[in-house]
């Protein structure tokens, strides 16, 4: 068995900005280190403005409800995804238009988002998978050329650049995940990012059960929610976010020590130039005409998180068929095929070593 670092990890400066949080007189999303957060994670993706909340599924239904996404509107989305992707477009009361993947990105394919545009078409929502992004100049031009709203979520790409611009600074909002397994993680939280001031206004509004800057406490403009971050996580994320370069760039080097050790037997993800800098989140590959199961099992045998791909794509689960949730199913050939034949190593992988990235490429490398 390899032994891998573990995750979550936390040191001192946790535990130090944990304590002043708790020598306060505020826990909650009123304490200043939530806001200087949300200043700080907005500057280091290229945004203007942050709205933190519990988590990045309730940051996906914010973006879109405060954008104006409602009943009778349809937001392309890409097959593959996790869930949450999908139901915040059901859960606004819009329609998702799964469209498919390119083969060996993983992300959402420009051509069939453009073939799935139609008149009640309002937005696109892209999906970063595993942090390598999605073609943002093909379907931020799509969105452009049919007027469409260009959203993006971000949650495996917390750092990852695009031509030397960061992961959720190309759409007019993108939201953001700090769940337990993400690269950067409080064991909960979300981020919205946007650099339009009138939709960060509402989404602020939003999140904060309706209430606006120079009112009282007790004066609430929309029906909005409780989605505020708590200082507590605030200052695990702080924390957090100053290592994340450090982790990033030990990734990235440990990429080409696994690369250049496992071989190409696997049809690893295709990296489109233009992405300069990739957080790493997820090491994709297909086992192409091989038994991928069988591989996966050997695989973790060793210690090595590998997974397989979805069990389904996303307009597979339940909800979209027994359920009864509209939805609209565009030709998904590419995520069929990968369900079968795809899997991902998880990002602690990369987190040890270059002796340890060694034996995990030659682990994988003799699982094949």
């Amino acid at each position: 068995m390899i032994e891998l670092p573990g995750w979550p990890i936390a040191d001192g400066r946790e535990t130090e900005l944990l304590q002043e949080v708790l020598r306060s007189p505020q826990w909650g999303g009123f304490n200043p280190l939530v806001g200087k957060f949300e200043d700080a994670f907005a500057a280091y993706q290229g945004a203007s403005f942050g709205i933190s909340a519990v988590n990045g599924t309730v940051t996906l239904e914010m973006m879109l409800a405060c954008a104006g996404i409602g009943p009778g509107d349809e937001v392309i989305v890409p097959a593959i995804s996790f869930v949450s992707t999908a139901s915040a477009v059901t859960r606004v009361g819009a329609v998702p238009v799964f469209v498919d993947i390119e083969p060996y990105s993983f992300n959402m394919c420009p051509a069939a988002a453009r073939a799935a545009a139609g008149p009640r078409t309002r937005a696109l929502l892209a999906v970063h998978f595993g942090g390598s992004m999605a073609d943002v100049d093909a379907l931020g031009a799509l969105c452009a050329e049919k007027g469409l709203l260009f959203f993006e979520d971000a949650a495996h790409a917390h750092g990852s650049e695009w031509k030397g611009k960061r992961a959720g600074s190309f759409g007019l909002a993108s939201s953001f995940s700090f769940q337990n397994g993400k690269i950067l993680t409080a064991g909960e939280g979300g981020m919205v990012l946007t650099s339009d001031e009138e939709l960060a206004g509402k989404l602020r509004s939003y999140a904060n059960q309706g209430r606006r800057p120079g009112y009282s406490f007790f004066h609430h403009f929309e029906a909005g929610n409780n989605y505020r971050l708590s200082a507590l996580h605030a200052a695990v994320l702080t924390a957090g976010l100053e290592r994340l370069d450090g982790q990033i760039e030990k990734r990235a080097r440990n990429w080409e020590v696994f690369r250049g050790e496992v071989g190409e037997e696997i049809r690893w993800q295709s990296i489109p130039g233009a992405v300069n800098r990739n957080s790493w989140y997820l090491v994709l590959g297909r086992v192409v005409g091989g038994d991928r199961n069988g591989f996966c099992k050997r695989v973790q045998a060793e210690g090595i998180p590998c997974t397989p791909f979805y069990p389904h794509p996303l307009y597979g689960n339940p909800m979209y068929g027994e359920g009864g949730a509209a939805c609209r199913v565009e030709a998904c050939p590419n995520t069929e095929v990968c369900i079968g034949d795809a899997f991902w190593i998880g990002f602690r992988a990369l987190m040890g070593d270059a002796e340890t990235t060694r034996r995990v490429a030659r682990a994988v490398r003799a699982a094949i």
